[in-house]
Order: structure tokens, then C-alpha cells, then sequence
């Protein structure tokens, strides 16, 4: 375990890590939603800092504040990158070493917080989104959004059944991460059966845009164009030919999703 001075000597050298690499994101990275670097740019702090905390951890010698993590990992503990709820109340990407939840992009939701939190993951209010409800729950708060069910692609909708509109009238496919397929996946289905109905249909002028921007696609993919099926009986279609099973079609669900803008407005 480590003891509470050693968690605030590698918070101090976090955030030194912090100001290697805002310059260039922030440069990169200046606006999300209408709101200045490093808000909503959790993900992109996280893969800057993981990378170079790597870097770090393999220097000889190890600077002294990291000293107690490298024997952590040196004892078979691993750092890993994780996604999820924070008190329910925001998306969060941060690090994760055996108990220990490290953050350091803790700025990013309140700019007036300490850029770097390391906490025991138990007494962190982190955890893994274990529903399509839970994830609305979330985006409508944090994001502030209306969240819409995907009758506009219905072929991709088990796998992608959330479409957000910002309210600048920005508008784009939510839940499009490794952790939301894999649940949707997992559940063959079934968890996006059930919010699928709790969801308002896409305005009819949101359904033409993204429609119209599949239209620009160059050889758009066959999924995304018209079905007959509402995206309900899509789930329960895919579910009946083993689709959820299938990493293959996943991945071709995933280069439709691709081909698309990241984004359209409405």
C-alpha cells in the first residue's frame, strides 16, 4: 500500500507531467463543446500522461516519487487505462494500478480542481457502466444533451443506439467506445433492447442530416442505408444469427460508424 505521503509526492509529480503536456494539447485540442482545454478532454490527458509515465517508469534511475508505483508494478500489478462513471455524475477516463485509482485529468469537469487525484479505487466513486440507462443518465447532466434512440441507422443501432444532440445543435452517435460495444455485445443485445423504448425517435430534420451525410459517403456501407426493421427488431434480429458473437461483423458495424462525420449539424 502506499502511505499518504507518498500519494501526494506522485500527485505533485503528475502534475509537473500535466504541464509537459498541456501546451500541445491545449494547442490541439482548444475547445470541446464550447468550453476551453482541458474540459471534456479527459481521454486525451489520460493517453498523454499514461504515455509518458511509461516513459518515466523506465528510466534508470526511477525519479523518487515514483519509486512506490514502480515497486507496485515491479510485485505484478499492472497500469491500466480505464473508462467509466464517476459518482454517476460524469464520464471519466483515468489510470488504475491494483487499488489504486489515479486521475490525472481531474480538472477536466471543474477546471478549479487539482489536476491530479490518486485515490484508492474503492473510495473513488469510479466504476464501469453497467447500462444503456446509466450512460443516458450521465450524458444528459454532464453533456447536456437530448439523447435520442438510432431509428436514423437502424442496421447499426444494436450496437450504437444513441444519438446526442448538443444545445448548439451539434449532433452525434454516443456510447461509441470499446466498453459500450463489449456491453451490448455481452448481453447479446438485450441491454440496448431495453432502452431502445425509454428513447424519443430522432426528429424528423436529424434523421435528413445524418441521412444526407451518409449520402456523401464513398461507397457507403450497405448498413447504412434503409432497413425495414426499427432498430428493437434489429436487436432481436442480430440476436437470432448470433451477431453479438461475431467480432467480424462487429468490425464491419464499427468501419460504417467510421465512414460517417464525426458529427453534423443540425
Amino acid at each position: 500500500m502506499l502511505t499518504a505521503q507518498q500519494v501526494t509526492a506522485q500527485e505533485v509529480y503528475l502534475a509537473h507531467l500535466r504541464l509537459k503536456i498541456d501546451p500541445a494539447l491545449a494547442q490541439k485540442y482548444p475547445i470541446f463543446a464550447g468550453k476551453p482545454y482541458p474540459l471534456g478532454r479527459c481521454k486525451e490527458v489520460r493517453n498523454a500522461i499514461q504515455d509518458l509515465l511509461k516513459a518515466e517508469l523506465a528510466k534508470e534511475p526511477v525519479a523518487a516519487p515514483l519509486q512506490p508505483l514502480k515497486a507496485l508494478l515491479d510485485s505484478g500489478l499492472t497500469l491500466e487505462p480505464v473508462w467509466g462513471s464517476l459518482r454517476d455524475e460524469y464520464f471519466q477516463n483515468a489510470l488504475v494500478a491494483g487499488p489504486w485509482y489515479i486521475d490525472a485529468a481531474n480538472d477536466t469537469v471543474n477546471p478549479n480542481k487539482p489536476r491530479v487525484e490518486i485515490r484508492l479505487l474503492a473510495e473513488s466513486g469510479f466504476g464501469a457502466i453497467t447500462s444503456f440507462e446509466q450512460f443516458v443518465k450521465i450524458a444528459r447532466s454532464y453533456w447536456e444533451v437530448d439523447v435520442y434512440r438510432n431509428e436514423i441507422f437502424p442496421a447499426l443501432a444494436p450496437f450504437l443506439p444513441l444519438v446526442c444532440v448538443s444545445h448548439t445543435g451539434v449532433s452525434w452517435f454516443a456510447a461509441a467506445n470499446d466498453d459500450m460495444l463489449l456491453l451490448a455485445r455481452d448481453s447479446a443485445f438485450e441491454l440496448v433492447e431495453r432502452v431502445l423504448p425509454t428513447l424519443p425517435a430522432p426528429p424528423p430534420a436529424l434523421t435528413d442530416k445524418w441521412h444526407s451525410a451518409a449520402a456523401s459517403v464513398d461507397m457507403p456501407s450497405q448498413l447504412l442505408k434503409a432497413q425495414t426493421r426499427s432498430a428493437q427488431a434489429m436487436c432481436q434480429h442480430y440476436r437470432s444469427e448470433g451477431k453479438h458473437q461475431d467480432i467480424l461483423f462487429r468490425d464491419e458495424v464499427v468501419l460504417a460508424y467510421l465512414s460517417l462525420p464525426v458529427n453534423v449539424q443540425v
